[in-house]
């Protein structure tokens, strides 16, 4: 091994120094490549911090049970006109799974319909519902479904007569 063998290293290292001297040894900006969504979380990182076209910065990930509830959410809301219009108080709530009682052998129900002495109330459980369906398109129109069914049982009128799609 002779002397320039063993300068060779060195040099290599500082001409990479010498080659980022300009970042002041700030690295910031983009990372090269793609960004990958391991584990399907969604995004991270910098899309979800706080910055100059987002200062409160915004949630990168709404968990399924929120997904959901904005879902019907924004169904009741699209179907505002009909819940002024009926003289019938109807309520419609979100659930995890119904309770059913030990021993119960028919499928598990996606909704259902309760009516009490002030206010009928829609329940729609959540898993049954996403579990039957492959995408979001499917669930968004079984949801649709499912509440168009118990409100048109609630008022007594078709469920094509209420759904503001058509």
């Amino acid at each position: 091994m002779d002397a320039s063998d063993a300068h060779e290293p060195s040099v290599r290292a500082s001409s990479a120094r010498l080659r980022m001297a300009h970042l002041h040894g700030v690295v910031a900006g983009p990372r090269p490549g793609r960004m990958r969504d391991r584990r399907g979380r969604g995004n991270r990182g910098p899309l979800a911090l706080p910055g100059p076209l987002s200062p409160q910065s915004v949630p990168a990930h709404l968990n399924p049970r929120e997904e959901f509830d904005a879902l019907v959410g924004a169904i009741v809301a699209a179907m505002a006109k009909h819940f002024d219009a009926e003289p019938d108080r109807v309520d419609v709530v979100t659930e995890e799974v119904p309770l059913l009682p030990i021993g119960w052998t028919d499928p598990v129900p996606t909704n259902a319909l309760v009516r009490g002495p002030d206010a009928a109330r829609v329940v729609l459980y959540r898993l049954p519902l996403t579990k039957r369906c492959r995408t979001r398109l499917e669930v968004e129109d079984a949801t649709w479904q499912a509440i168009l069914d118990r409100l048109a049982e609630v008022w007594e009128l078709s469920p094509d007569d209420i759904d503001p799609r058509r």
